[in-house]
């Protein structure tokens, strides 16, 4: 695969009360990714960033909602998460300076 088009496919780390659930208990990590980034992209691209090794991905698609903002209406963009499980004994750590 393209390591530039890798780079690319992780947006950002989703950092909440049920993504830390998810860490410490199944050893998950909830990513917001690209919208046309596929299963096996993702895997990839974790396992070349973090350097880590994945066993399983898992992705949802949300769709954005339609808000009201003033008179108009508007519609929030969707978003599409991948759970990632990681083998056992991996670990990812957010909260450290890199």
């Amino acid at each position: 695969m393209n390591t530039q088009r890798l780079m690319k496919i992780l947006l950002a780390p989703i950092v909440s009360e049920k993504s830390t659930m998810l860490a410490d208990k199944y050893e998950q990590i909830a990513f917001k990714v690209c919208t046309t980034a596929t299963k096996q992209e993702i895997k990839a691209a974790v396992e070349l960033l973090f350097k880590v090794e994945v066993e399983a991905v898992r992705v949802v698609n949300i769709a954005g909602k339609q808000k009201r903002f003033g008179r108009t209406m508007g519609r929030r963009s969707d978003v599409r998460k991948a759970y990632v499980a990681l083998k056992a004994g991996q670990e990812i750590n957010f909260s450290e300076a890199a």
